[in-house]
């Protein structure tokens, strides 16, 4: 079956329905990313406790140390990287600039979460995410 097949045996409530879905993933594309562009802080997590909570515009570099090792962490222009680690794979420091999300130092135990920790906020877990 052809591409013009295909239209031509489409009705007009598939029609609709697919405008209808096209819609509304636009739309969701367009909200997701504002609400992620958002972030106005950066929190930094040590073994589950937080410790710092820095706002995202000041540039600075933090120095983390963690139960296994430290971070540097710098903060500029909205975003967040780690720039020196003591991890033996340095993964944290290859991903570079976060403008939304984390970075997590699984040897060192620090994440670093771009829009605050839910702990900061007063959100509790639930018993899914522990």
């Amino acid at each position: 079956m052809s591409l013009k097949d295909s239209i031509r045996s489409t009705t007009v409530a598939d029609r609709i329905l697919l405008i209808f879905l096209l819609f509304i993933s636009f739309f969701s594309l367009l909200l997701t990313k504002e609400v992620l562009s958002r972030s106005k802080e950066v929190s930094i997590e040590v073994d589950g406790e937080v410790r710092y909570i820095y706002p995202l515009d000041t540039d600075r570099k933090v120095y983390v140390e963690g139960s296994h090792g430290h971070l540097t962490v710098e903060i500029k222009d909205r975003g967040v990287r780690v720039t020196d680690s003591s991890c033996p794979n340095k993964l944290c420091q290859r991903q570079g600039w976060v403008r939304a999300g984390a970075i997590i130092c699984i040897p060192g135990r620090i994440s670093v979460t771009v829009g605050g920790s839910e702990k900061s906020k007063g959100v509790t877990p639930d018993a899914i995410t522990g």
